[in-house]
């Protein structure tokens, strides 16, 4: 992914996107490059036309959600439901006396 990022800022920085550039800046991002990926990559891209494959994406119909997507939680979220769960678990602890306990106690009441 980061060999098609590369090219997409080349492209709309309106530099020429060749194997040399294309390195410099990959190299620039800390990425490891393959010279056969690269080389591929420059000669898929010169048959193509980056504007209106740009266009065309842009102009794709995105169909409306009609219910909400859940995602996995963030760790922040963990986090938060985490110390809320441990704040409700020491609350019960200040409580005292459990439901379970209450139960027994009545029972023991009217045996």
């Amino acid at each position: 992914m980061e060999y098609i990022y590369a090219v997409l800022l080349l492209h709309t920085a309106k530099k020429d996107i060749s194997e040399d550039s294309l390195r410099r800046v990959l190299e620039a991002a800390g990425v490891a490059v393959d010279d056969v990926r690269l080389k591929a990559l420059v000669a898929a891209v010169k048959e193509i036309n980056i504007d209106d494959v740009l266009k065309s994406s842009f102009a794709m119909p995105v169909a409306p959600v009609s219910a909400p997507i859940t995602t996995a939680t963030t760790a922040q979220q963990q986090a938060t439901q985490k110390a809320e769960e441990k704040k409700e678990e020491e609350e019960e602890k200040k409580e005292g006396v459990s439901e379970e306990q209450l139960a027994e106690g009545l029972a023991a009441l009217f045996g």
